[in-house]
């Protein structure tokens, strides 16, 4: 009879800590977002709060959250605003893609 012992692994290189996710708390994203996007947020939340007294547009306040979640979380990840500027000045060098995996070349 044999036992096995407990592991545990981790990873050679770690990634870089990412951000949290903020759930569809708009107080929780406003704090995750950089300044210069704030503006623009609080503007976009404050539109769909006015607009959902029409209970038509209601559903509105959660997609302009969602929209607002996934940003915040890309915008605070580590790397975002250099990848964003390799994207924009065509250093497509830096990128993953098709012709790094074999076989996929011209099928994406």
């Amino acid at each position: 009879m044999s036992t096995l012992a407990a592991m545990t692994a981790q990873p050679v290189d770690p990634a870089p800590e990412q951000p949290h996710d903020p759930g569809y708390d708009p107080a929780a994203i406003f704090r995750l977002l950089p300044d210069r996007y704030r503006g623009e947020f609080r503007a976009d939340y404050d539109a769909a709060l006015e607009a959902a007294h029409d209970f038509a547009e209601f559903a509105r306040i959660r997609e302009v959250l969602q929209q607002w979640r996934l940003r915040a979380m890309a915008y605070a990840r580590p790397g975002y605003d250099e990848a964003v500027r390799d994207a924009l000045e065509g250093r497509d060098d830096k990128f993953f893609g098709a012709d790094q995996v074999p076989g996929w070349a011209g099928k994406l």
